[in-house]
């Protein structure tokens, strides 16, 4: 069994936002002292013992099949990113600390046959392995002159005050980016920098305190953010994120914007005012 405090703090967090209506339970009008489904009703759902569902939240729950964990993944009603989380929780890789991440000659290749598009590889922890002028370009922050450890979305998000205003619904981009780190978390619980990440932010940030807490899990593949660039006003771009197949530790983001939008001369507005005039 991996991280207990982890895994019983999930589940618990899943337990907390079902009513007993929500899953079909009668109720009889008593006080309830605890929010949600009780264990003992989460049990009822999934088809095991209380005493064994006991076991199973408290990480003592020797050999769990995939079968309880499907059924407890469905009585919660847990998405695919959360039915995988547990899955990473219950059975994690214990490998431990990691090699530093490297990124092959031919991606970054890749990333400067962009000339026109913002792209970067994120690696574990969300720690950017390596970009392209036009996503500094985007960002307006020298990647290149930060320590290795402050190259990383999350702490950049949270803890550089350059990039407050760039997104402009700044929570939804924090949402995401907390519920990646915990995602990624659950799939290496063993590696001590991802704690010590997690502890420096929850003491830096009060804000990814609160969201930590929250317990969201997601993988944003796709999908489009609004932002604000003092050289091209507020655009919308897309993002697609394709992980690696022979590293799934690593993915390569593209920012594109649609043809013909108003995003298309604001995206080309960024890109050239970065480059130099010769």
């Amino acid at each position: 069994m991996g991280n207990k405090a982890e895994l019983g703090t999930f589940l618990r967090s899943r337990r907390a936002r079902l009513q007993p209506a929500d899953a079909g339970l009668r109720q009889y009008g008593e006080r309830r002292r605890v929010p949600g489904l009780r264990r003992e009703e989460l049990a009822q759902l999934a088809g095991v013992s209380v005493d064994y569902y006991v076991r199973f939240e408290q990480g003592r729950a020797e050999n769990v099949s995939d079968t309880v964990i499907d059924a407890v993944a469905t009585a919660l009603r847990l998405d695919q990113a959360e039915r995988q989380h547990l899955l990473h929780l219950v059975r994690p890789d214990v490998t431990g600390a990691r090699p530093a991440q490297r990124v092959r000659p031919g991606l970054r290749r890749l990333l400067d046959s962009l000339p026109d598009t913002p792209a970067l590889v994120v690696g574990r922890r969300t720690d950017i392995l390596a970009w392209n002028e036009p996503f500094t370009a985007l960002l307006l922050v020298d990647l290149a002159a930060l320590a290795p450890e402050r190259r990383n979305l999350t702490w950049l998000h949270f803890c550089d005050e350059r990039l407050r205003g760039r997104y402009v619904d700044w929570e939804c981009k924090a949402r995401d980016l907390v519920a990646i780190l915990r995602m990624d978390l659950g799939r290496h619980q063993c590696d001590p920098e991802y704690t010590d990440l997690v502890a420096q932010l929850t003491e830096r940030s009060p804000e990814f305190a609160r969201l930590w807490e929250d317990q969201e899990v997601r993988e944003k593949t796709h999908g489009e953010y609004e932002i604000w660039h003092p050289a091209a006003g507020t655009f919308t771009l897309a993002y697609e994120t394709l992980r690696l197949p022979d590293d799934p530790d690593q993915a390569l983001v593209v920012y594109t914007a649609e043809a013909g939008s108003p995003a298309e001369p604001a995206l080309r507005a960024v890109v050239e005012g970065a480059r130099p005039l010769v």
